[in-house]
């Protein structure tokens, strides 16, 4: 019967990976998706350099996948994300293993043989379990793009079964190999993520309990600092401290020997290896197993560990991507380290309100140069005049708005200091309930939708579970959801099935099996709050996190598989065991799995997806001029367009500039350079001048100059070496004044086809402009060179990014769809009316118009069933350009054309309403509808508006009516909505539509009473 039950573990082990890789591959996106995947697709193609800490063991596997692309470029990415699809197959695979191995310890005590209907009931566990982790939320989010954490969720599922595989064989001879083998995998797994470190205290129990036959609290909390040893050995020992000896050794062979550079690291390495051979001929020949599995271990961590030699040989080759230019061990060093990324505090730190007091020296800073290592400076280590244990409210990041956020969230004044207690107060509410047990529960119990819930509000990003009267309770307006609400396909309701189960699972393990319900448990812990711990995130996020915790969910799901044993033993009393068993299992089935798949599918189904690539990163390069230079500043920005240059080829002309970059040295060497087919910037300043460690951040000292000075005058200035040029204060340089100009040349500008025809009149002699920051950065150093040096050959644009970041450059930038082109111009009243740009945002017209009307592409959205977060806030850039354009081709009469303008707009977006902002853009397009006399169209698109904005505001309101007392209505909301349906009605009434006017002086009546009943 053994051996049955062996191969019909496997079987189904195998048939739950089919059947979840073969969802995985249904739903899978065909193409890049946003965030970070666009950066790892395109650096695992040509096997280049992504952000810190670098994953080289993923790139590499995801380079294998790209070999598969046999009819081109365009299927790179599909390839990929079929890697992600299998990788999540099997750890489902692991999952189905691990679970059936929990049940039948549990259930068949001394190693006997599993009966028939034991072996069902055990089985039955497996795919339950195994099926809910693969159709829960977070996990198929990961599995269905080319992104780091379905590899990482796979070396998790491996480690803690291989453990369990351990557990079942440790009374063998050579069983330790299991534990080499758990040894190799976490070294391989730092070349994925280091989430799967965090499992190193769940393996060091199990390994405690199996070698204690009676354990003991001191034993166990003895196992756990042990690990927790471990873990900070591996964590800062091997992937840094070991990486900052070598360095020291290559330091001093090349600065003080006079060596090459590397001798030092090929010494260090001759002696580590040295030193791990003798240790382990020391431990064989003093017959001490323990510290040669010790070594043998932590051999195999530093075989998993040498993948990062990847990253330095490709950073050597000096590829396109090449973040952080790794290329020696110093910046290696610092690349492992995150040290780009400001240090979180853990276990004392500051308050956000603390002042600095004194700024101290801490390690130094080195830069390879031509033949040597220099030290150029130290890190700075900051001192407060007030600091805490457990620093929880600790950023004050002004520009983020951080410190608000605390004192709003606190329910702190502004003249109060915040406390330990409010450290605590946020660890609790927001750090663990906001951003892990909300995340939870989306998983187990639904969701309300998927925008960013992270300011927990209560119509964005809440659980929910589909039970009325108790989410009305929560979040209010239940019963007055607007049409977008219950049509949203992001909306899961689960109700609270699957997290009933997971706590009747939870009870039975504990029953059954302490110890084994304790070792589940931690790994919950560590893969859950431990990282909420360690993580210490601050308020806003750039996104959702919750794929971090998918361990903690994982482990959960364990508990859910278990559950059908609870459900057995219950049902026996009434039924019989075979059909209590069948009934379980169904029941099960049917309550987590079955549910999560069919509520999951439409918001996880990415098959048809394609705007990444083409909404996004195609349209804005083709918004683009040859060989233009396009500014970026967030990921989002310009992840996707890297991966349509360096994969699909697409416009490999454009040179994107990453801002944020731009700020680093490496970065700017590398803009230097040619890149594809993109012809190296024209930035003069020598690059000692502006090296790491010099001239990193310049102060500006008001000097009260009145005039404007020549930026090509400032940057002298700011780049010189003279004392005289430096701040007498600190002695560094400095940024003078704000008040700079730019002077044009009009034959430049006129040879390089800068501006438009009929604005050839308006290119000025010389562009003005305030500076908007306090501070000068290498960022803005090398901008202002490639301006002062560009000479206008080479076409400039901006994405769209908050104005903070334009540099006082607003005027001069001009819409031309996506992207804002730089254009030496200025306008005034005595222009002719029609060659005077639109009001506000200075927009050119016919780039404008051929943009939208020939060169973007739609990707399908407005057949799409579900959009996702980001790609709702990219549509209403689009209406509101179609809308510009439609307005102002009337202006200048051209009533077909905007006629036309309007009808692609309606043709392809998609029809829904995303916001209130896009609602105000859509009652102008419908103005313009009328104006054309498209009345059919008009009124429908008059219809949808009023309904939308009528629909959105009872749902307000009647939110606002069920938690009197705890919620605040948005008034600028209510005035906004309003203000859109009188304009409707009075539209409806201009263009004399009585039946749609009747329609919305109701709505608009309604909502009156409504309003007066509710403030």
């Amino acid at each position: 019967m053994e051996i049955s039950y062996t191969k019909l573990n496997n079987l189904l082990g195998w048939i739950c990976c089919f059947l979840a890789s073969t969802v995985f591959f249904l739903t899978k996106e065909p193409t890049a998706s946003f965030w970070d995947c666009g950066e790892f697709i395109a650096a695992a193609y040509k096997l280049q350099i992504v952000h810190q800490p670098g994953a080289p063991l993923f790139l590499l596997i995801q380079n294998l996948f790209s070999n598969l692309a046999f009819a081109g470029t365009g299927h790179i990415a599909y390839w990929m994300n079929t890697g992600a699809a299998l990788c999540s197959g099997l750890t489902i695979l692991f999952l189905f293993w691990t679970i059936t191995a929990l049940a039948k310890k549990a259930m068949i005590k001394n190693q006997e043989i599993p009966g028939v209907l034991q072996t069902a009931q055990i089985m039955g566990s497996g795919i339950v379990g195994a099926l809910a982790y693969a159709f829960s939320d977070t996990f198929w989010f990961s599995a269905v793009e080319s992104e780091v954490y379905a590899m990482s969720s796979l070396s998790t599922a491996l480690v803690f079964w291989l453990i369990l595989k351990w557990e079942n064989h440790a009374h063998e001879v050579r069983s330790d190999k299991w534990l080499i083998l758990v040894a190799f995998i976490m070294g391989l797994s730092i070349g994925v993520h280091l989430l799967n470190l965090l499992t190193i205290p769940v393996i060091a129990l199990v390994i405690y309990f199996r070698t204690h036959e009676q354990s003991s609290t001191k034993g166990v909390l003895k196992t756990l600092g042990v690990s927790f040893l471990i873990l900070a050995f591996i964590l800062w020992g091997v992937i840094q401290y070991l990486v900052m000896a070598a360095a020291q050794f290559d330091f001093f062979f090349v600065n003080q020997l006079g060596l090459g550079f590397g001798s030092g690291i090929t010494v260090f390495a001759m002696l580590l290896i040295a030193a791990i051979v003798l240790s382990i001929r020391y431990s064989i020949n003093k017959n001490k197993p323990r510290l040669n599995l010790a070594l043998i271990c932590f051999s195999f961590v530093l075989f998993g560990y040498s993948s990062f030699a990847m990253v330095v040989i490709r950073a050597a080759a000096n590829p396109p991507l090449n973040n952080y230019a790794p290329d020696n061990i110093f910046s290696f060093l610092e690349y492992v380290a995150r040290d780009q990324y400001v240090a979180t505090p853990l276990i004392t730190g500051k308050y956000f309100d603390s002042k600095p007091i004194a700024v101290k020296n801490g390690a130094n800073i080195y830069r390879k140069d031509q033949d040597k290592y220099t030290i150029i400076g130290n890190k700075p280590v900051y001192e407060y005049d007030r600091s805490t244990l457990f620093p929880r409210v600790h950023s004050s990041e002004a520009g983020r708005s951080h410190p608000q956020f605390y004192r709003s969230w606190l329910g702190l004044t502004t003249s109060e200091q915040p406390t330990f207690i409010s450290n605590l107060q946020f660890f609790i509410t927001y750090q663990s309930g906001v951003m892990f047990w909300r995340y939870f529960m989306w998983n187990f119990v639904g969701r309300q939708n998927d925008e960013s819930g992270q300011l927990a509000n209560l119509t964005d990003g809440n659980w929910l579970s589909g039970i009325k009267p108790l989410d009305n309770l929560r979040l209010g307006g239940q019963y007055a959801l607007p049409q977008s609400a219950q049509n949203e396909p992001s909306t899961n309701h689960f109700y609270f099935l699957p997290l009933l189960l997971g706590i009747v699972g939870l009870l039975w393990h504990y029953k059954s099996s302490k110890k084994d319900m304790a070792v589940v448990g931690l790994l919950f812990f560590f893969t859950g709050l431990a990282i909420v711990l360690y993580l210490n995130d601050t308020p806003m996020q750039p996104r959702e996190r919750d794929y971090v915790y998918a361990g903690a969910f994982y482990a959960f799901t364990i508990w859910i598989g278990l559950s059908v044993m609870a459900i057995i033993k219950l049902l026996k009393h009434k039924l019989r065991p075979k059909v209590a068993t069948i009934a379980a299992v169904i029941l099960a089935f049917l309550m987590a799995p079955a549910l999560m798949l069919k509520e999951g599918w439409d918001d996880h189904d990415r098959s048809h997806r394609h705007t990444a690539r083409d909404l996004y990163a195609r349209n804005y390069l083709e918004s683009c001029e040859p060989n233009a230079i396009l500014f970026t500043i967030g990921d989002n920005d310009t992840f996707p367009l890297w991966y349509a240059q360096e994969v699909e080829n697409i416009r490999p002309d454009v040179r994107i500039v990453n801002l944020g970059y731009l700020s680093s040295d490496w970065y700017v060497k590398q803009m230097r350079e040619q890149m594809n087919a993109s012809a190296p910037l024209p930035i003069n300043i020598p690059p000692e001048k502006i090296d790491k460690g010099i001239r990193d951040y310049l102060e500006y000292e008001d000097y009260g100059i009145s005039q404007r000075i020549e930026i090509k005058d400032l940057l002298e200035v700011m780049l010189s070496d003279h004392p005289s040029d430096k701040s007498t204060q600190s002695g560094r340089n400095f940024l003078p004044t704000k008040k700079m100009k730019l002077a044009v040349d009009k034959q430049d500008v006129l040879k390089n086809k800068v501006v438009p025809k009929a604005w050839e009149d308006a290119i000025t002699d010389s562009m003005e402009w305030d500076f908007n920051q306090d501070y000068i950065t290498r960022t803005h150093l090398a901008f202002f060179d490639i301006l002062v040096n560009n000479k206008w050959e080479r076409p400039i644009y901006f994405n769209a990014m908050p104005s903070s970041e334009l540099m006082g450059l607003d005027k001069y930038l001009v819409n031309e769809g996506l992207v804002l082109k730089l254009m030496p111009v200025a306008f005034n009243q005595e222009r002719e009316a029609d060659e005077i740009p639109p009001a506000g945002q200075l927009s050119n017209i016919d780039a404008l118009h051929d943009n939208l009307m020939h060169k973007y592409q739609w990707a399908n959205i407005n057949k799409l069933a579900y959009l996702d977060p980001i790609t709702r806030n990219i549509i209403p850039q689009f209406t509101s350009n179609f809308n510009l354009l439609s307005r102002e081709l009337l202006v200048k009469n051209q009533r077909e054309k905007a006629k036309q303008v309007a009808n692609k707009c309606l043709d392809v977006l998609p029809k829904q309403i995303l916001s209130m902002n896009q609602a105000v853009d859509f009652y102008f397009l419908s103005d313009t509808l009328y104006e054309v006399d498209d009345t059919e169209k008009a009124n429908d698109l008059v219809k949808r508006n009023a309904d939308y904005v009528s629909e959105q505001l009872t749902y307000q309101l009647a939110i606002a009516q069920d938690k009197k007392g705890s919620h605040t209505i948005d008034e600028k909301s209510l005035r906004l909505g309003m203000g859109i349906i009188h304009a409707l009605l009075e539209n409806t009434k201009k263009y004399k539509q009585t039946a749609i006017e009747n329609h919305i002086a109701q709505q608009y009546a309604k909502l009156e009473k409504e309003i007066a009943e509710t403030i």
